[in-house]
């Protein structure tokens, strides 16, 4: 016998979710169970501001019309074919992703963390087919305090030891430096290096935006020793910053970009590798795949999400919504905020010390009708949906300053 929302309690969903799903969690006691925009309600009633949107999954928004009725035209005709056929919506969102990041091939997959293994795969075959790396020798060189998701593989070259404990033996074939360090990716990269894997932003690790000029030089130095440049745009790309792609913001272009969560419109799981052809052209048949990769329904959804890009639009929205939030945050610091860093409608704020912590001031958010999450500590991410409005910006800043306590 099934229950409705509004004959279960949200302690009730909580202890079942805690005692039934597995604690890889730690989730704000909010249950919610419809949204709408830039706002979500729970099973109570209660309407919340989001400012998480998905950790950037939800840049349209909740139920954004045109990816519904993408989604409600698809699901009354065809949702799975398995790559086994063709079908009538791989073909047009191939196209259309690559011509809309400027690139020419696109491999499609589900999640962020397939398609990053995905690009790791691929920059491989590409340096003993191509470059001529030895057989078994390529290394890839990637950023510490990094965020690429959570397979063996990647949590191998991650910094995070709360991702790596207990799941070793690592996979080798990665060196690792220093984020927005120069001098120390020059040193690290040499003749079997296949690829450079950075984040333009680093989301995970709290927003954070690397030094002037450090990306044009990642790519000076992949032209200069024939490297392939892997921009994962998981987070940051799809509009986030205020541009298509954060790697924009100095004028660069990479080899290879890892895309997902906006790509799927908040509706279901779509990411993909986009780049030339040069590179994803080295994948033969049987080498790389998956059964739900490039469906016909996520697809469809993606076809939608591309069309609300190539206006422009919520590129816009994102560079001037975010001016307004980095203008008012930074009259913050000094006064309950330490730092403040990021692009567009994407921040993360530092606490300052004797302030709550970051799940403290989470949780007292919540409270006030905000939701957004915490990350190292003192640390808040703040990505609210493109959509948002002005004067909803506004109140979740507002409350934020009231959370920690500005005069």
């Amino acid at each position: 016998m099934t229950t409705s929302a509004a004959e279960t309690s949200a302690a009730e969903y909580v202890a079942l979710d805690e005692h039934w799903g597995t604690h890889n969690y730690h989730p704000l006691p909010v249950v919610i169970t419809e949204g709408d925009g830039a706002w979500v309600t729970d099973v109570e009633g209660k309407r919340y501001l989001d400012f998480l949107a998905g950790y950037s999954a939800l840049n349209f928004g909740h139920r954004h019309p045109a990816l519904v009725a993408a989604a409600t035209e698809q699901l009354n005709r065809v949702t799975l074919t398995s790559r086994a056929f063709h079908h009538d919506q791989l073909g047009p969102f191939c196209r259309e992703l690559a011509e809309l990041t400027g690139t020419e091939m696109v491999l499609p997959m589900n999640s962020g963390a397939e398609a990053v293994e995905s690009a790791v795969k691929v920059a491989r075959k590409w340096a003993y087919q191509v470059k001529g790396v030895p057989d078994g020798q390529a290394q890839i060189v990637v950023a510490g305090s990094n965020f690429h998701g959570r397979t063996t593989t990647i949590v191998s070259f991650s910094t995070d030891e709360t991702a790596r404990a207990d799941f070793g033996p690592f996979t080798p074939g990665f060196v690792t430096v220093p984020y927005g360090d120069a001098e120390a990716l020059r040193a690290a990269i040499g003749p079997n290096t296949a690829a450079v894997l950075l984040e333009p932003i680093q989301g995970e690790a709290g927003v954070i935006v690397p030094p002037e000029g450090y990306l044009a030089e990642a790519r000076r130095l992949c032209d200069e020793t024939g490297t392939l440049l892997i921009a994962d745009e998981i987070q940051s790309g799809l509009a986030r910053t205020g541009t298509l792609l954060a790697l924009e913001h100095e004028n660069v272009r990479a080899d290879v970009y890892t895309l997902g969560k906006a790509l799927g419109g908040g509706i279901l799981p779509v990411s993909a590798v986009v780049g030339s052809r040069d590179v994803l052209g080295v994948l033969r048949p049987g080498e790389h795949g998956s059964t739900f990769g490039g469906n016909p329904l996520a697809c469809a959804v993606g076809r939608g999400v591309i069309r609300l890009l190539a206006t422009g639009e919520f590129q816009q929205r994102s560079a001037e919504l975010g001016a307004h939030l980095h203008e008012r945050l930074a009259k913050l610091v000094g006064n309950g905020l330490s730092a403040v860093r990021g692009r567009g409608l994407w921040a993360g704020v530092d606490i300052a010390p004797g302030g709550p912590t970051g799940r403290e001031a989470s949780q007292a958010l919540a409270g006030l009708g905000v939701l957004c999450k915490e990350t190292h500590g003192h640390t808040l991410r703040l990505a609210p949906p493109l959509v948002i409005e002005q004067d909803e910006l506004d109140r979740g800043i507002e409350a934020l300053a009231e959370v920690i306590g500005a005069r």
